[in-house]
């Protein structure tokens, strides 16, 4: 079993990727991170959503489910961090391949990993505590009328908390920002802002929204983030394409793209 909690202060791909900001995520192994990253910094951005969705609160046990949990980086760290069940649920990464990451990094007691379909989640109604999903909910949330299905698993009272890619102000029209032409992806278009995410999470009359807010150079977190991984990634394609994410932030300035995070109590 590694010690992904293990760093080295005098590493200089230590320094590069420890931030200020997020003092639980800089014990996490830089090298373990790139390995296992899909895109954003998933702990960072898990550690940004964290206080919101009221983790330090919940007891030790509490079931929360990981939704998009990719590689399972996040379901590790909300298992070590806060001592909590977590049932890590992914579409794109097989379960048996999450067991073993999960087992290396010595919390298989206490992460599930499932396969599945945010449309079709084979749960039971008032399971979970807490719903967390971190650069994933943007894939499948945007439906109106997805919410209400969601929040059903929660307990009464239990929080759902996402962290997603978005815009600053919406943008009006069928074409992206002129700047962005060459980088914008068909994807791109269920990025959105605060004000409209809050505004979708309250008509859909399942959840009372606590938080709907803009990360504060969260692009610039972005950023530097996709530099690293463009030049200490090992596999090509990885590298390519966050040397294109690069690209497009330097370009961007934080004028367009960020992070958004947000938070409802299920009613």
């Amino acid at each position: 079993m590694s010690d992904i909690t293990s760093r080295t202060s005098s590493d200089p791909l230590t320094d590069r990727v420890s931030h200020p900001r997020y003092p639980r995520s800089n014990r996490y192994d830089a090298r373990w991170t790139i390995e296992n990253q899909m895109g954003p910094h998933a702990l960072w951005l898990l550690e940004w959503l964290s206080p919101a969705l009221g983790l330090d609160t919940l007891s030790p046990g509490s079931r929360v489910l990981d939704l998009g949990c990719g590689r399972a980086m996040t379901s590790i760290f909300l298992a070590k961090e806060y001592d909590i069940q977590v049932t890590a649920a992914d579409l794109w990464v097989k379960p048996d391949e999450n067991a073993a990451r999960i087992a290396e990094a010595g919390v298989a007691d206490r992460v599930l990993p499932v396969f599945a379909e945010a449309h079709d989640l084979p749960f039971g109604e008032g399971g979970f505590e807490a719903i967390a999903s971190v650069d994933a909910y943007q894939y499948f949330g945007t439906n109106d009328l997805y919410l209400p299905t969601l929040t059903r698993l929660l307990k009464p009272g239990g929080r759902i908390g996402v962290v997603v890619p978005a815009l600053r102000e919406e943008i009006d029209g069928v074409e992206p920002p002129e700047h962005l032409k060459p980088y914008w992806e068909p994807d791109f278009w269920c990025f959105h802002t605060a004000a409209w995410w809050r505004r979708q999470w309250t008509r859909s009359g399942a959840v009372e929204v606590e938080t709907a807010d803009w990360l504060e150079d969260g692009w610039r977190d972005w950023l530097r983030w996709c530099e690293v991984v463009a030049e200490e990634h090992t596999d090509e394609w990885h590298i390519r394409m966050a040397g294109q994410c690069a690209e497009m932030l330097r370009l961007d300035q934080g004028r367009t793209l960020g992070f958004v995070r947000v938070v409802g109590r299920r009613l």
